[in-house]
């Protein structure tokens, strides 16, 4: 029986245990992947993590969610009062949404009916997830908006600028994915990874939706919406309590969404490698355990880049998107749509294999893509004559601009007295503002 089957067949009690355990699933993941998170780096940096909340500390994100829904909620005065308490749940509810088209497992009992561990099965479930994180982004600008600031502002710009850039390079990769697996279903997708997995047939597939990923989320390298050092703190700045930690649930959210579909698509999903259907490690409740592990697999790489890399301009982070990722994607669609010509021609014929058709271009591809990374800037030739001009093209004054220093204090003549001898003597006692009005020249 296939999954749809099966699904069009669960009871109304069963629809509602899923969706409470997709929901307890995920904010169990976000809880987990901050601690997780914090301790990895910690490990990293060598200096030791929390370690003082519950054994090992492994409730001190428990304990600061807790914190944060009891904190005073501030609004700020210039802020839209409905919009400013939309958008962190406009930000949250479709990162929760794009999860119900994840298989997270095969056929199982639950409570003595079989069905399977989905909530829902789409055949166009890979637009669901892709459209649910281009909502997400509503949220965020929203939010920049409504806050009555500029630095919320530009982060909020910054965030919809990148999700566009990198929702298309995610697009075209899946692409490919879609015309291997003759299906947009999710679960067909992994059904048809049952002879192969596509991180390998379809490697620059893979590497381009991974690095899309990173930056469709706002992790580090890619975190620039909420760029400390020149946006406060990016889209989120007015927001506290309740609200800001909506922010980061959608944040944790959407990265586990993320690598559950990057599981879904280029892992086998919740399948174990190397064994067939019928094998017990693919029966059960094994595949969500299979599932989990390589989900958790695309997590570490988040925290891994974080705790590795440092943050890119914004300039260079666009210019990866689409002058790099965007074409690479492009070439590689038409590579795979000209391998699957080259099967429908030659299969009856012996000529060459699909796979190792993809294998070649995706190794060539792969060649180029790394020495595109090492090959370095073109450096600008610096003229020492030349003005400086800012981007809008007016003047701005050259960086070893000197002060002039504040000229003497002028000598004040006084009048002269009966008896008294002709000389110049210095005011017994000058005011502040005489001082100051003296250096700027208006005396």
């Amino acid at each position: 029986m296939s999954t749809a089957e099966l699904l069009a067949d669960d009871p109304l009690w069963l629809i509602i245990v899923k969706v409470v355990a997709i929901f307890a699933f995920l904010v169990v993941m976000t809880l987990f992947m901050i601690n997780w998170e914090r301790k990895v780096v910690a490990r990293m940096q060598q200096r030791p993590g929390p370690n003082r909340v519950g054994p090992g500390g492994w409730l001190q994100s428990l304990a600061d969610g807790l914190k944060l829904a009891f904190k005073e909620d501030i609004r700020p005065v210039l802020a839209d009062k409905w919009v400013f308490f939309l958008a962190p749940v406009i930000s949250t509810i479709p990162a929760f949404v794009a999860f119900s088209v994840i298989p997270i497992g095969g056929e199982v009992s639950i409570f003595g009916e079989r069905t399977a561990l989905q909530l829902v099965d789409l055949p166009v479930g890979v637009l669901v997830v892709l459209a649910c994180s281009s909502l997400g982004v509503y949220g965020i600008v929203l939010s920049g908006w409504a806050s009555g600031s500029p630095y919320p502002l530009l982060g909020a710009l910054r965030s919809a600028a990148q999700v566009i850039s990198y929702e298309i390079a995610m697009g075209l990769s899946i692409v490919a994915v879609v015309m291997h697996s003759h299906s947009l279903s999710t679960s067909d997708i992994v059904d048809a990874q049952s002879n192969g997995w596509y991180f390998y047939l379809l490697p620059v597939s893979f590497l381009i939706y991974v690095c899309s990923m990173v930056g469709e989320t706002n992790r580090a390298p890619f975190d620039l919406p909420e760029a400390e050092s020149e946006l406060v703190g990016g889209f989120h700045t007015e927001y506290s309590s309740l609200k800001f930690a909506l922010f980061f649930l959608a944040e944790y959210v959407n990265m586990v969404t993320v690598s559950a579909l990057a599981t879904t698509l280029f892992l086998g999903g919740w399948r174990f490698p190397f064994v067939g259907d019928d094998h017990v490690l693919n029966s059960g409740w094994f595949g969500l355990l299979w599932f989990v592990i390589k989900t958790l697999g695309f997590l570490f790489l988040f925290i891994w880049l974080r705790g590795t890399l440092p943050r890119l301009r914004y300039d260079q982070f666009m210019r990866l998107g689409w002058k790099f990722l965007v074409p690479i994607a492009l070439v590689w669609f038409v590579a795979v749509a000209f391998a699957r010509y080259l099967r429908q021609e030659w299969e009856t014929a012996g000529g060459l294999d699909t796979s190792t058709a993809l294998i070649v271009i995706g190794a060539f591809l792969a060649v180029v893509l790394v020495i595109a990374f090492l090959l370095p800037d073109k450096r600008e030739v610096h003229d020492p004559d030349a003005v400086p001009i800012t981007g809008g093209g007016f003047p701005v004054p050259p960086l070893d601009l000197k002060v002039p220093k504040a000229p003497p204090r002028r000598q004040v003549r006084v009048a002269e007295l009966p008896g008294a001898d002709d000389q110049t003597q210095e005011p017994a006692a000058v005011p502040a503002a005489s001082h100051k009005e003296a250096s700027d020249g208006r005396v």
